[in-house]
């Protein structure tokens, strides 16, 4: 029994055909400029955190989604502040290891974000 040839497909409207491939890889981020970024002061023991549970769970979402090291993530976490145009510090890498074990919301792989975060993409 042969193999039945393929079926060639010829695009007509390449100007829509490339305004397509350039949408595919646009990247789109909303903050919240009202996010609670820097922690509360407690009253605890010990010292306090200075990033909330938000800014961390941002971090280390960026971190999951792009399959970055940590180094490489609290970078790519200051060039999307700067575009942005919010002046907010940065974590540093040792914050979020630190941070990370103790996240309860933290991500473990980019499929759990995925699929959260899903229907938004669509």
């Amino acid at each position: 029994m042969s193999k039945p040839e393929a079926v060639r497909y010829r695009t007509t409207n390449w100007k829509s055909y490339n305004d397509a491939l350039r949408r595919r890889g646009s990247l789109l981020i909303w903050l919240d400029k009202d996010m609670a970024w820097l922690a509360n002061k407690a009253g605890g023991p010990g010292r306090p955190p200075v990033f909330s549970d938000a800014a961390i769970q941002f971090c280390l979402m960026v971190k999951v989604l792009f399959g970055l090291p940590l180094r490489q993530t609290t970078g790519m976490v200051a060039s999307i502040l700067k575009m942005a145009g919010l002046n907010w510090p940065v974590p540093d890498f040792s914050t979020l290891s630190r941070r990370q074990k103790t996240c309860v919301d933290a991500p473990l792989d980019a499929s759990e974000i995925l699929s959260t975060i899903g229907h938004v993409i669509r």
